[in-house]
């Protein structure tokens, strides 16, 4: 088949590395890609919002199969517009993908359904959200704003003062644009947070290995939230136990609730779990593969990616074994100073050679995923917040980590920076 992959970043280029590995694909396209997946695939510069060219592109080009995998796209109706125009796509459709385009319907589905999550109130006018702010007596919270916000829309306020500052920046300011026009002001959860990536068809779900993230950008789990500093991969505190809750909990009564409310889900569900006193509970969904948790977790995929893929079009799911390599995978985010707020772009990237990887001997055990990196001149520039994931994978957590963190050392570009604690609890 003729394969082409929608985005361009560390998750995308996760899934080309895997997806070039599949017997089942001739030819693997990406668009817009970035400096990094250009040394894998052939990349075309049409953006992953642009769902006319997009569309157009992936006919003009008699692409077999299409894996959209941002967030934005598939909310704005991606996979809608490609299945009516005759391409097979991966993802779920605009209806099911409001799973993770608005939190309030979320949030309102896991109410009427009985799915753990956190109590909260919505609010679209923010004279009624400063005044319900103003009678907690209770903090943290976390305020969240509705719509997607490149994974930095929830904000966790400590006092009224900061809460009142957070629904302004949100509401008032418009920091997320129309993503703020409605609000959630949810208890906080006190726990271990946890990462669970599945594939669903809409009927089955197989959840894949289990991966803990790093939200905050700075050591110590301080600093603003951003899109993820690391993870690794399984999660230690995901027992089997815990696993068998949350698939009877969880999982599959999110699947039947999307099933009976006509918004049929296939593609990648992300569950955002913590691990409360309670047992686990919601926290987010995500309607695509998380990112950085791809970079780790498709690091231990053992089956066919592409052959997954197809059986969950086909709604074929159950049928399918899924392997995984009973190893432990850890990723590292080298990021830009400044993110996840301002920051330089356009700063040479020392340590990698030309093919992208690491410009060393032992780059064979490790994979770098490139987020936000441009190819100028067959040199490397930075070109995002995130710039490139360091990953992985070892018989232990520890040697994952130490030979992760060896990779991060080797790279180098002005201000660049890092968190140095990934993987402890």
């Amino acid at each position: 088949m003729k394969v082409l992959v929608i985005g361009g970043g560390g998750r995308e280029h996760a899934i080309i590395r895997k997806l070039k590995q599949s017997v089942l694909i001739s030819e693997l396209y990406a668009a817009p890609g970035n400096g990094g997946i250009s040394c894998d695939v052939k990349c075309f510069p049409v953006k992953a919002t642009e769902i006319e060219e997009m569309t157009r592109l992936a006919v003009e080009k008699k692409i077999d199969f299409v894996v959209v995998a941002p967030d934005d796209p598939l909310v704005m109706g991606m996979v809608d517009a490609l299945e009516t125009a005759g391409i097979k796509t991966f993802g779920p459709d605009k209806a099911a993908a409001a799973l993770e385009g608005s939190k309030v319907f979320s949030k309102n589905l896991m109410k009427k359904y009985g799915i753990p999550t956190a109590g909260y109130e919505t609010f679209e006018d923010y004279a009624a959200a400063r005044e319900y702010v103003e009678s907690l007596d209770k903090f943290p919270v976390a305020i969240k704003a509705d719509g997607l916000a490149l994974g930095k829309g929830v904000i966790l306020p400590e006092d009224h003062e900061s809460a009142l500052r957070a629904l302004e920046l949100i509401m008032v300011k418009k920091a997320f644009g129309d993503s703020g026009k409605s609000v959630i002001v949810e208890e906080f959860l006190y726990g271990t947070e946890i990462s669970v990536l599945a594939f669903t068809d809409g009927i089955t779900v197989k959840p894949m290995v289990s991966a803990m993230d790093h939200k905050r950008a700075l050591d110590g789990n301080k600093g603003l939230n951003t899109g993820g500093m690391g993870v690794i991969a399984p999660h230690p505190l995901y027992t089997e136990e815990v696993e068998n809750i949350c698939m009877r909990d969880i999982f599959i009564p999110t699947v039947d609730a999307m099933r009976a409310e006509g918004r049929l889900f296939k593609g990648c569900l992300f569950f955002g779990l913590i691990l409360t006193s309670g047992g686990p509970k919601v926290i987010e969904y995500n309607c695509r593969f998380g990112d950085p948790e791809a970079q780790a977790v498709l690091s231990l995929l053992k089956s066919d990616l592409m052959e997954i893929i197809l059986a969950v079009r086909e709604q074929r799911l159950d049928g399918l074994e899924i392997e995984w390599y009973g190893k432990s995978a850890a990723c590292v985010v080298v990021a830009s100073g400044g993110y996840p707020e301002k920051y330089a772009t356009g700063l040479p990237i020392k340590g990698i050679g030309s093919d992208g990887q690491l410009d060393c001997d032992n780059g064979e055990s490790i994979q770098i995923h490139h987020a936000g990196t441009k190819c100028l001149n067959g040199e490397f520039v930075t070109a995002g917040g995130r710039v490139m994931g360091v990953t992985a994978v070892a018989d232990t957590l520890e040697c994952a980590l130490d030979t992760a963190y060896t990779g991060v050392r080797q790279i180098d570009f002005e201000n660049a920076r890092y968190r140095r604690d990934i993987g402890r609890i």
